[in-house]
């Protein structure tokens, strides 16, 4: 797996990013050489510590967020987060992962969510301004907005509140 450490603001002492490497190059047992992961770390205020953690394997993306007083705490349940994420898609996940991912886990009841969609909603996109979608989204009080992008020459994008009070946005390129 390889391995992208990055501080956001205040760098972290080497012990803290070891510690993150090690705890995360646990999930190549699940991934292998082929796997890309990030770790962010970002203090918070008030002494709380913020941890990312994004495994990038194919097609594939997991990520887990974590927040505590301690890096290290942080650092254990981001993992642990996306281990329960793989151990709950273990099914779905088996051809994409690798082939002894999952000899190690205890055989258990399925623990899968159905996916079976329950309601499909059509309408036509109308092309807008990124600004235009980011209102009609806070109008409907919806956390995201699918739009042709009038800016992007009627990309499909989708406008998305993030949990920090900005907006984010997704633009197909294809």
């Amino acid at each position: 797996m390889k391995f992208t450490l990055i501080d956001k603001k205040a760098p972290q002492p080497k012990k803290v990013l070891d510690y993150a490497e090690k705890k995360v190059s646990k999930l190549d047992k699940y991934f292998g050489m082929e796997a890309d992961a990030t770790v962010r770390f970002q203090e918070k205020k008030r002494g709380q510590v913020k941890i990312e953690v994004t495994v990038r394997n194919g097609k594939s993306i997991f990520r887990a967020e974590s927040y505590s007083d301690s890096m290290f705490s942080a650092i254990d349940a981001a993992v642990d987060t996306i281990e329960g994420q793989i151990r709950k898609n273990k099914t779905r996940l088996a051809k994409q992962l690798r082939r002894d991912a999952f000899e190690a886990l205890p055989e258990t009841e399925s623990d899968e969510e159905s996916l079976e969609v329950i309601r499909t909603k059509r309408f036509a996109l109308a092309p807008m301004s990124v600004e235009e979608a980011v209102m009609q989204m806070n109008l409907l009080g919806h956390s995201f907005f699918a739009f042709r992008n009038a800016d992007e020459n009627g990309a499909f994008s989708v406008v998305y509140a993030r949990e920090e009070g900005h907006y984010g946005l997704i633009v197909d390129e294809g």
